[in-house]
């Protein structure tokens, strides 16, 4: 009877601690695929030359761990790729890495553009009807903008690096008993000349809930701008938006 005893409290002690296994420490990752439409321009100098940009289909990663401690924050990164290049007939000359194209002249723009985001933010709220996340976020842009004409082989290419601060915000609401549920996340900068913003709202869907692991379905809108005056000796206007399908799991 005593050796019952004690498998039935560890069958049970087993059982409580994969059910608040989160409580301790929880780890999320996902994947999403972002139907992205791009707007807008660049230069070496103030006086941004407006482009234009064919739509993209591009990626974002992410994963975050969220643990107990007071005081010590929890930590999210996002990996996103904003790649985008069109045609475009300029209207009026424009200077890019010391090179002239004049107007009327039908160049290529390639813009590789990848942001990393590091992420520390507090839960103020967590539960199954509403969570509340705030934080700062250091956004790293790594880019490349490249001008061309093929008709005379002329060619710019600038790359440019450089850390954004912002602050972070995530509200999530759940409908119980559905696996439904909804959140807005973001990350916003703006002083002088700089604005930078990178905002999603999506529709969510738990499809599984189970003690190693979850699994949700993710589909929404997500909008970026990137207006940067002197990073790198680079200045832009672009604006990146459209619709986005993922997955998260969550172990």
């Amino acid at each position: 009877m005593r050796l019952f005893k004690i498998a039935a409290l560890a069958l049970c002690t087993s059982a409580t601690f994969n059910a608040h296994a989160d409580t301790v420490l929880g780890i999320y990752a996902g994947a999403q695929g972002w139907d992205m439409s791009t707007s807008g321009g660049f230069s070496d100098e103030s006086n941004v030359t407006q482009f234009g940009f064919d739509s993209e289909t591009n990626s974002s990663f992410y994963a975050a761990l969220e643990h107990p401690i007071p005081l010590i924050p929890n930590l999210k990164v996002i990996n996103t790729t904003m790649d985008t290049s069109g045609n475009t007939v300029l209207t009026s000359s424009f200077t890019f890495d010391g090179e002239l194209f004049t107007a009327d002249t039908d160049v290529f723009t390639d813009v590789q553009l990848t942001t990393t985001d590091f992420i520390l933010y507090y839960e103020i709220f967590d539960n199954d009807l509403v969570s509340i996340d705030l934080g700062v976020n250091g956004k790293y842009v790594d880019g490349s903008l490249l001008v061309s004409d093929s008709a005379s082989s002329l060619t710019a290419e600038q790359a440019f690096t450089g850390i954004v601060p912002m602050g972070y915000s995530r509200v999530a609401f759940g409908l119980p008993f559905t696996g439904l549920g909804v959140y807005a996340e973001g990350s916003y900068l703006s002083f002088d000349d700089n604005t930078v913003s990178d905002f999603q709202v999506a529709l969510t869907y738990s499809f599984i809930e189970s003690l190693a692991l979850d699994m949700t379905l993710q589909v929404g809108y997500r909008d970026t701008t990137v207006e940067l005056e002197d990073l790198d000796d680079i200045y832009t206007d672009l604006s990146f938006d459209g619709a986005f399908a993922g997955i998260e799991f969550h172990f």
